[in-house]
């Protein structure tokens, strides 16, 4: 019994005397590799950079980017101008309406001059002058002459409106009202229309300045040709030249 155990002991530690060897081995080898290139673990490999790619693709984005703001600028150019030859319109109208309210108020006025003609003052007649007042008042603001403020003060018989002065003064009272109205919205819109204009003109620099940028970004892009290599130009022999004949110098 003794003895089996001692060969199979014997028989036993070589195999593994030599298990380890192996083992070692490969465990050498692979600490040497390791120490030879300790840089590469969980290194990623990098592809180079092309630079002249990056950049052309920086300046196609911009052309875009620019493009697309420019044509947003010029669409607001557009409607800022439209904006612009309505304000222009309105104040037109407003001035004719001015002008019209002007002329006609110089007409009553210089009529005016004249001597109202004598009424009764009756109880009556003032009735009579404060009906005509308010229709006349009442019309002036259906048609856009007069403000509600200033129908309230006619009706009231406020702020310098009597009904017992005279039609014809009465007339010319609201001639002069309605021609100051007039200016003011004739003021109005041409401040209005100033504004406009001045919206306008931010509008169309900003387009342009915008269009020329993006026509810069877009030659831009376009690829450099190639240099043309020098023409040569052929420099013809002489013509005495082209006929001799070589000759060895003359020794002696």
């Amino acid at each position: 019994m003794s003895q089996t155990v001692l060969l199979n002991f014997l028989t036993a530690v070589p195999e593994a005397a030599a298990i380890w060897s192996v083992l070692t081995v490969l465990a050498l080898v692979l600490l040497a590799v390791l120490v030879a290139r300790p840089e590469r673990d969980g290194e990623t490999e990098v592809e180079p950079v092309d630079a002249e790619a990056v950049h052309r693709a920086d300046l196609t984005r911009y052309a875009a980017e620019v493009a697309v703001a420019a044509a947003g600028a010029a669409q607001t150019a557009r409607r800022r101008r439209e904006q612009w030859l309505t304000a222009r319109s309105e104040a037109d109208t407003a001035w004719t309406a001015y002008d019209e309210a002007d002329t006609a108020a110089r007409r009553l006025a210089g009529a005016g001059a004249l001597p109202a003609p004598r009424t009764p003052r009756t109880p009556t007649e003032y009735a009579a002058r404060e009906r005509w007042l308010h229709h006349a008042a009442m019309a002036a603001h259906w048609r856009g002459d007069l403000t509600a403020r200033q129908l309230a003060d006619v009706l009231a018989h406020r702020n310098g409106w009597d009904p017992r002065r005279h039609p014809a003064e009465q007339e010319i009272t609201l001639a002069r009202t309605v021609r100051d109205g007039r200016r003011a919205g004739w003021e109005v819109a041409a401040e209005r229309e100033r504004l406009a204009w001045q919206d306008a003109e931010r509008a169309a620099e900003s387009a342009r300045t915008l269009a020329a940028e993006a026509f810069a970004a877009a030659v831009a892009l376009r690829p450099v040709p190639a240099p043309r290599p020098p023409a040569v130009t052929r420099v013809p022999a002489p013509a005495s030249a082209s006929g001799a004949r070589w000759r060895p110098a003359r020794v002696g």
